[in-house]
């Protein structure tokens, strides 16, 4: 069995492409390709290893300078500061196909 219907229906105007939605372009560059993201890791990494290593200071009292609860708190508000950041880089900014 052949099929011999021809199914070539293709436009090549640039308003029947925009009409089907067809994108040429991302909205933005993928997460994994920014320096926000390498940034963002070693910020993370840093608090992370100063809450470890900063400990009592030879207090008398035992406090901790720098404990679990403030270095997740500095995460916190990293990540909103990271998430606001690729919101705002994602309103409006493109990047057109290569191929």
């Amino acid at each position: 069995m052949t099929n011999t219907a021809s199914h070539t229906a293709t436009t090549t105007t640039a308003t029947a492409t925009a009409e089907r939605g067809v994108r040429r372009a991302t909205e933005t560059k993928s997460a994994t390709k920014t320096t926000e993201l390498i940034a963002y890791l070693a910020v993370l990494v840093a608090i992370v290893i100063t809450a470890i290593l900063v400990g009592d200071g030879g207090a008398e009292d035992g406090a901790d300078l720098f404990d679990a609860r403030q270095a997740i708190e500095y995460i916190t508000y990293l990540t909103i500061g990271y998430l606001v950041s690729r919101g705002l880089a994602k309103s409006g900014s493109r990047e057109y196909y290569t191929a």
